[in-house]
């Protein structure tokens, strides 16, 4: 009687079609594997840790390109998303604190010079952060960076030129971290 029952048991588990996938999880963070922003479809590619002086773990990263684009497009004028999900609080000052030396590293000064007031722009447009919060950088090509805050709009920065600049912070030449970059650019 025994094994008719573990049988059932079996071939009940065997059809029981598997879970819809709902994302990558990294140090308990889930993401998406695919997000509309806007008119684009946008596709997981990677998501990693940023440990601040290499101890702290400060935040998981997100990164989403549309299908078929690979990685080394990323600072083209190409729709894309960077989430942010925080593990440490962050007073809102701060932001533009941390991005002012990245951005002086990866840009030349009459380039930093003309996207001045830009930069100024969503620095002023951030908030603090706590723990579970969750920032997004969405570039849509004719409509320029969006930040949100927990799905919140904050503000929309037009150009082309002011997204490569900002999504370089993360994914330039010489960024935030080198090994974030690594990780968020490396296969899926």
């Amino acid at each position: 009687m025994k094994a008719p029952i573990v049988i059932l048991c079996l071939l009940c588990f065997a059809l029981t079609p598997p879970a819809a996938s709902h994302g990558r999880s990294v140090q308990g963070v889930t993401f998406l594997e695919r997000i509309q922003a806007g008119d684009a479809t946008l596709t997981l590619h990677n998501a990693a840790l940023l440990r601040y002086l290499k101890v702290i773990k400060a935040y998981v990263a997100a990164l989403y390109l549309p299908e078929g684009v690979p990685p080394q497009r990323v600072l083209t004028d190409v729709p894309k998303r960077l989430e942010l999900s925080y593990l440490v609080s962050i007073k809102g000052s701060d932001f533009g604190k941390g991005a002012e030396p990245v951005l002086r590293r990866n840009l030349a000064a009459e380039e930093l010079a003309r996207l001045r007031s830009r930069i100024d722009r969503i620095n002023a447009a951030y908030r603090d952060v706590k723990p579970g919060d969750r920032y997004a950088l969405t570039y849509l090509p004719g409509r320029g960076t969006e930040l949100t805050l927990n799905g919140t709009p904050l503000i929309t920065i037009e150009g082309a030129d002011f997204a490569a600049a900002y999504f370089g912070i993360w994914l330039g030449r010489r960024p935030i971290d080198d090994t974030l970059k690594n990780d968020l650019l490396g296969s899926g």
